[in-house]
């Protein structure tokens, strides 16, 4: 059966409110998904992803590269933005996570180029998770939007049209709002 990357979103985004709902605290942060680091909201979303949906993601699993494999279907890289720590106060370079514009980098736009050097034959994605407050302090969306002019202007990569998730009502009192943000790598144009 074949996946939509907005499948994959969604179930993504899901997996991560089922973590927030379960009130775990991370490691000595306050409860709620908005703490945990990249790799494990990760790997704990898929758990749920796999559960929940196992017709679409039992075989999928977690890689150094990509970040997710659905063999056959999507290599995926995954960037957590965070404007704000758990203790509420603002992080620094926080957007560099997907913004810096070098090959080689860690940054959402380095994976992009990682992936389509890659050789793996299955369609590449993009999916960028991050937090706000009910009231965005700080917006994710102008870092998004970097995102989408960098890729092809800067670098040369080609994106399909965003696709987006939104779940309000986090229980952490600081990362309130997860934005789940995707897009299919289509090809680089240099």
């Amino acid at each position: 059966m074949d996946v939509s990357l907005k499948q994959v979103v969604d179930a993504f985004a899901d997996g991560l409110r089922v973590i927030d709902e379960s009130g775990a605290p991370h490691k000595l942060f306050k409860a709620g998904v908005g703490p945990y680091g990249e790799a494990d909201a990760i790997r704990l979303s898929l758990q749920q992803m796999r559960a929940q949906s196992p017709d679409l993601f039992s075989e999928s699993k977690t890689k150094r590269l990509p970040d997710v494999l659905i063999p056959g279907q999507w290599a995926l890289e995954f960037k957590i933005i965070r404007p704000f720590g758990d203790n509420g106060l603002p992080a620094e370079h926080w957007s560099e996570n997907i913004l810096h514009p070098y090959p080689g980098n860690t940054s959402s736009l380095g994976d992009c180029l990682k992936l389509l050097q890659s050789g793996l034959s299955e369609r590449k994605g993009i999916i960028v998770f991050g937090y706000e407050h009910a009231q965005a302090v700080v917006p994710l969306d102008p870092a998004i939007r970097a995102f989408e002019l960098l890729a092809p202007q800067i670098m040369q990569i080609e994106l399909t049209p965003r696709i987006e998730r939104r779940i309000d009502g986090l229980i952490h009192p600081v990362h309130q709002v997860l934005r789940a943000f995707g897009w299919e790598i289509l090809n680089e144009t240099r």
